[in-house]
């Protein structure tokens, strides 16, 4: 599947439009549309769509199951974390707090480099903020962001060992 710069790269190919020039059909300042294009800028599908339209094109966006392609330590990983963001409500924050707040103090003083690093405060913010959606979506996420925050996680003694028994049971 081609990347959404690579739709806009083909479509501005195609269709002979340059950079500045999209730039004054679309009203998207010209560094942008170089960012997308060198995907230094993140572009949303609603972005492209806007501006493939000014050069005549729409997107269509595909929706599909795709089985991601895991390792077993990594499926282990979203299971476990899966069965926590199950359990994961207000009152569990609240509750896993000074366990959560410990472990990322401990990981802390162990881990070195980027992007450990950078993950573990993305995962202080959200525990701080108590910002239940973006926690969801680590525990559950199957992308690489997500995949390398679990390597990371603060989530660790908070299922008890029968609950980690039976997770693990269903990856084997």
């Amino acid at each position: 599947m081609a990347s959404r710069s690579e739709v806009l790269r083909t479509v501005m190919l195609e269709t002979g439009t340059t950079q500045s020039s999209l730039s004054r059909l679309s009203g998207v300042r010209q560094p942008s549309i170089s960012g997308f294009l060198s995907e230094k800028v993140e572009m949303s599908d609603d972005q492209l769509d806007r501006l493939l339209c000014c050069m005549g094109f729409r997107l269509e966006v595909v929706r599909r199951p795709v089985v991601p392609e895991l390792n077993r330590s990594e499926r282990r990983s979203w299971r476990l974390h899966r069965q926590l963001s199950i359990m994961l409500t207000r009152e569990t924050l609240d509750e896993w707090r000074p366990t959560l707040d410990l472990n990322l103090d401990r990981l802390s003083e162990r881990v070195t480099g980027q992007p450990h690093e950078r993950n573990l405060e993305r995962w202080r913010e959200l525990v701080e903020r108590g910002d239940l959606l973006g926690l969801h979506r680590l525990l559950t996420g199957l992308d690489r962001d997500s995949i390398e925050m679990r390597e990371v996680s603060p989530m660790s003694g908070l299922l008890t060992q029968e609950q980690r028994r039976q997770v693990l049971e269903q990856v084997s």
